[in-house]
């Protein structure tokens, strides 16, 4: 027997429903800091230094990945 039920409710209705915390205004207090915090990491940095820190391996890292996507792609199945 299967038994299926619909509940159409909004995020809020449900949280309320649940009795779980409304934690909106934490969480956008959090997500402004982090906004922040990123946005003056970002002003201090060169371009340059931005990619460094972001792809510390650089291209080479890319085609590593590359390859290995491509090699794990073309092994057969049950095979080699």
């Amino acid at each position: 027997m299967k038994v299926r039920v619909d509940i159409d409710c909004t995020p809020e209705e449900a949280r309320t429903f649940l009795g779980l915390p409304d934690v909106r205004g934490l969480q956008e207090t959090l997500t402004k800091e982090m906004q922040d915090r990123l946005l003056a990491a970002m002003r201090s940095m060169t371009p340059e230094a931005m990619m460094k820190t972001w792809m510390p391996a650089g291209i080479t890292g890319l085609e590593q990945w590359q390859k290995m996507f491509w090699e794990a792609f073309n092994k057969r199945p049950g095979g080699e």
